[in-house]
This record gives structure tokens, sequence and C-alpha cells, in this order.
């Protein structure tokens, strides 16, 4: 074969592995969040009572209600 054909399907190759890996990450990053989401009621209440508020579970829950909302509007 020529030189050239096998750099053409060499290229080919490194085009689809890097698209296929990129894809790839992305799935598995998704599902991560999904399943561990960074922010939760805990963090949540630190970050409140960082900012000088009295944070009660009913605030909290709203917070948290709005924030999985948000997150599965963002999906569709």
């Amino acid at each position: 074969m020529a030189t050239w054909i096998w750099i053409l399907i060499v290229i080919v190759a490194l085009a689809g592995g890097t698209a296929l890996g990129f894809f790839l990450a992305r799935k598995y990053m998704m599902d991560y969040l999904e399943k561990n989401p960074p922010i939760n009621e805990d963090v949540l209440r630190m970050m409140m009572m960082q900012m000088g508020q009295k944070p009660s579970q009913k605030k909290i829950n709203q917070m948290m209600t709005m924030m999985n909302k948000n997150m599965k509007d963002v999906k569709k």
C-alpha cells in the first residue's frame, strides 16, 4: 500500500478515537454527577451559615427542590 493511505488511516483512526473518547468521558461524568451531586444539604447549610443566614430545614428543602428542578430542566 502507498504511504499516503497509511497516513490517512492513522489520521482517521486518531480523529475517531478522540471523538469516541470525548463522548464516553462526557457520558461517564454526566452519570457520575447525577448519582453524586456536587451540592447536597450539608454543603448548602454551610454556605448559608457562611453568608450569615440561619438555615432552617424548610429553607434548605426549598433550595434543594429548586436546584433539582433546574437540573431536570437543563437535561431537557
